[in-house]
């Protein structure tokens, strides 16, 4: 979980192959409409995300053991979401890091629907984890190879 550009794909597909599990991409689970919006500039609204964040859960309930999915789940209300239509325990992985890192890393890629100029309104609605949520926060102004290896790690003692 995190805002846009936390690098949710690149560990979370590095976890799942680690773990030889399903990956799955959280925004190929977007409805057509809200990826427009997205490329446009425009924020989502939680009406947009409420059957989003369904799919996701019931994404998960769809394999037979564990399975990664990268999802930004930015509220506390989101992930519960998640957990309410899901039939899996779940942990969250909040990848973190100061905003200017991350406008730094989203400045740079290319070729993705979100644009930087959304970081703001991510930023604002970003609730960190809470006490009683199953997971863990990893900073990722580390290397990507640190920042696996955190989310491997805690992804063991998950699964022990």
């Amino acid at each position: 979980m995190g805002v846009a550009g936390c690098g949710k794909s690149t560990v979370g597909k590095a976890v799942a192959d680690h773990f030889e599990i399903p990956w799955v991409e959280g925004d190929s689970l977007h409805a057509p409409a809200s990826i427009k919006k997205m490329s446009h500039g425009e924020p989502l609204t939680d009406a947009d995300r409420w059957p989003w964040l369904q799919r996701v859960g019931e994404q998960l309930s769809g394999y037979d053991s564990a399975a990664v999915v990268g999802c930004s789940a930015l509220r506390k209300v989101y992930r519960q979401h998640i957990v309410n239509h899901s039939t899996m325990p779940l942990a969250f992985i909040h990848l973190a890091a100061e905003q200017s890192v991350i406008g730094r890393r989203m400045q740079a890629r290319k070729g993705h629907f979100m644009p930087a100029s959304l970081l703001d309104s991510q930023f604002k609605t970003l609730e960190p984890l809470t006490p009683g949520e199953t997971g863990v926060v990893i900073d990722i102004s580390q290397s990507v190879e640190r920042v696996v290896k955190e989310a491997i790690d805690y992804a063991e003692t998950f699964f022990s």
